[in-house]
C-alpha cells in the first residue's frame, strides 16, 4: 500500500500521478478522516494533559487538606471520555485503512502515458517470425491429436481446464524442468517448493487482498465455529514474496532471487468471452515464476535483469517475441513499471503475452512489514520484484504454432530434446 504520509505531506501530488493510471482518489473523503483523526488525537492529547493536571492539583489540594470532591470527579471522568475517543480513532484509523487498501500503487516517472493497452510501448522485437507454406493451424487443431483433451477436462471440472496425455504432458513438463535449470544454474535463483494453498495474510501481503478476492479460489478449513478461509495461489509470486513478511533482514542478506513451478488457479480468466478457446486463458495452469527481494537502490537494475532472465528462455526455445512497456492506465494494481513480454504465435498472427516482469517497489514491502537494515543501520522497506519466467501453458502453446508441420507433427525445439530423452518430433497417435 501507499505511505500516508505521502499523503498527508502532498495530497494532491499523489492524487495527481494517480489520475496517471485511471485512479480517482477520494480526496474529500480522506481530508474529512484526516480532519476527524487530527480533532480526535487533540481531543485525546489534551484530556491526559488535563489528568495529569487534576492529579497533581490533587495532590497540592491534599496537602493543604482542602477539599478534593470536585477535581476527584472531574478527574474520574477522564478514563472513560479517553476510552470512548480510543474507540472513534480505532474506527477512523480503520476507515483510511479500507481507503488504502484500495489505492493502486504509483507510477514510476519512466512509465509512458496512457489509459489501455493500446498505449503501450514497444521497446525491441527479436527472433524471427517463421512462415509456412501450408495453411496454418492453432495449437488447440494441432494439439488435440498430440495429446490435448479438452472434452474430458470439461466433464472433470468444468471450462478453462485441459487434460494432457502422452508425448504433450511430457513436453508440459519439460518445458518446467528447463526453464528452473535456467534459471537457478544460469541466473542464480534459488529453488523453492511451496504451499498451493495459503492464508488470508499471505495474499493479503502481496495485494490480491481485499481488492481481488473475487479472482480467487479458496476452500474452507475446520468447523462451523472455527473455520478459516485458506486461498489457492494465483501465483507462486505470492508465497515466495511473503517468505520475508515481518522479517528485518541484514543487508548482506539481499538480493533474494527465488524461484518456483507451480499450478496456478484464477477464478478470473478473462471477461466477456474473450479467449475461451484453448489454453490461452485458464483456470489452472503452470508457472516458473521469478521474485527478487531487493534494497531499494538495485530494484530498477533488478527489473531490467528480470527482464533478460525472461527473454532468454524464448531465445534458447528460438521463439519470436517483442518487449513491450507498459502505460500507466495498464500496470497491475500494485506495480510502480511492467514489462509484458509478447511472443508471437502463427495460429492467431499476432503476439501474446507469455510474461510479465513488474517492480512493485515498497508497496509490498509496507502491507507485509518486509524491512533491511541498510548501511547505516536504520531499517528501511525492501523492494519487491516478480515475473514469469515463463508461464509454461503459453510456452507449450507457442511451441505448437511454430513448431508445427504440414502432416501434423511438431519439431522439438533442440534445447528441449535433453528431457525428451532425445525426441525431436512430436507425432500424432495413428
Amino acid at each position: 500500500m501507499l505511505d500516508i504520509q505521502a499523503l498527508r505531506k502532498d495530497l494532491p501530488a499523489v492524487a495527481a500521478r494517480l489520475a496517471r493510471r485511471n485512479f480517482v482518489f477520494p480526496i474529500a473523503e480522506f481530508e474529512r478522516l484526516e480532519a476527524e483523526r487530527k480533532r480526535v488525537q487533540t481531543q485525546t492529547e489534551e484530556l491526559q494533559a488535563r489528568r495529569n493536571a487534576l492529579s497533581k492539583e490533587i495532590g497540592v489540594l491534599k496537602s493543604q487538606k482542602a477539599d478534593t470532591t470536585a477535581v476527584m470527579a472531574e478527574g474520574a471522568a477522564i478514563p472513560e471520555a479517553l476510552k470512548g475517543l480510543e474507540a472513534r480513532l480505532a474506527a477512523v484509523q480503520a476507515e483510511l485503512a479500507a481507503i488504502l487498501e484500495g489505492v493502486p500503487n504509483l507510477p514510476h516517472e519512466s512509465v509512458p502515458e496512457g489509459t489501455s493497452e493500446a498505449q503501450n510501448v514497444e521497446v525491441r522485437r527479436a527472433g524471427r517470425v517463421p512462415q509456412f507454406d501450408f495453411e496454418v493451424r492453432d495449437h488447440v487443431a494441432i494439439g488435440v491429436p498430440l495429446g490435448l483433451d479438452f472434452e474430458t477436462a470439461a466433464k472433470l471440472a468444468g471450462a478453462r481446464f485441459v487434460v494432457m496425455r502422452g508425448a504433450i504432458a511430457r513436453l508440459h513438463r519439460a518445458l518446467a524442468q528447463f526453464m528452473l535449470d535456467v534459471q537457478t544454474e544460469e541466473n542464480g535463483y534459488t529453488e523453492c517448493y511451496v504451499p498451493y494453498i495459503v492464508n488470508a495474510d499471505t495474499v493479503h501481503g502481496t495485494g490480491q487482498l481485499p481488492k481481488f478476492e473475487g479472482e480467487l479460489f479458496w476452500v474452507e478449513k475446520g468447523g462451523d465455529a472455527t473455520k478459516e478461509r485458506l486461498y489457492l495461489i494465483p501465483t507462486s509470486e505470492v508465497p515466495l514474496t511473503n517468505t520475508v513478511r515481518g522479517l528485518i533482514l541484514e543487508s548482506e542478506q539481499l538480493p533474494q532471487k527465488l524461484t518456483a513451478h507451480t499450478p496456478c488457479f484464477r477464478s478470473e480468466a478473462g471477461s466477456h468471452g474473450k479467449d475461451t478457446r484453448g489454453m490461452i486463458r485458464q483456470h489452472q495452469f503452470d508457472k516458473v515464476e521469478m521474485v527478487q527481494i531487493v534494497a531499494p537502490e538495485s530494484s530498477y537494475a533488478a527489473l531490467e535483469s528480470m527482464v533478460g532472465h525472461a527473454e532468454g528462455i524464448l531465445q534458447k526455445l528460438d521463439l519470436a517475441y517483442r518487449v513491450m512497456l507498459l502505460c500507466a492506465g495498464d500496470i497491475g494494481f500494485g506495480s510502480a513499471k511492467t514489462y509484458d513480454l509478447e511472443v508471437w504465435l502463427p495460429g492467431q498472427q499476432t503476439y501474446r503475452e507469455i510474461s510479465s516482469i513488474s517492480n512493485c517497489e515498497a508497496f509490498q514491502a509496507r502491507r507485509m512489514q518486509a524491512r533491511y537494515r541498510n548501511a547505516a543501520g536504520r531499517t528501511e522497506l525492501v523492494h519487491t520484484l516478480n515475473g514469469s519466467g515463463l508461464a509454461i501453458g503459453r510456452t507449450l502453446v507457442a511451441i505448437l504454432e511454430n513448431y508445427q508441420e504440414a502432416d501434423g507433427s511438431v519439431t522439438v525445439p533442440e534445447v528441449l530434446r535433453p528431457y525428451l530423452g532425445g525426441t525431436s518430433r512430436l507425432v500424432p497417435a495413428s
